[in-house]
């Protein structure tokens, strides 16, 4: 694969990403934010953002979206998972959900 198509592809996934992240904002915010471990203030820029200024960010050549684990043991720990199947998402939400905060999209400032 060459690297026009891998930034495509990027570009592709961003974009799919902040849309994503918006209809959660617009639906249930506070849900939203956990989710995508976000501030208030963050959520208020996201939710801001016009069809340019979204399509302008998702062109940048770094994924927006990252892993929600903070390390391989966590997601370790979520995908050998012995725990009965209905326990297993749960239990998958709580360790995420224990990971330290950051902001689940990258914003540049001035934007």
């Amino acid at each position: 694969m060459d690297n026009s198509n891998l930034l495509d592809e990027i570009e592709e996934l961003n974009l799919a990403y902040l849309l994503l992240a918006q209809r959660m904002l617009g639906d249930d915010r506070a849900t939203a934010m956990f989710r995508l471990k976000i501030d208030d203030e963050m959520a208020e820029l996201l939710l801001s953002l016009g069809a340019r200024q979204l399509a302008q960010l998702a062109r940048t050549n770094q994924l927006l979206c990252h892993f929600g684990h903070a390390g391989a043991d966590q997601l370790r720990q979520v995908t050998h998972n012995q725990r009965e199947q209905g326990l297993s998402r749960f239990h998958a939400s709580l360790l995420m959900a224990s990971r330290p905060g950051q902001n689940g999209a990258f914003v540049p400032q001035g934007s």
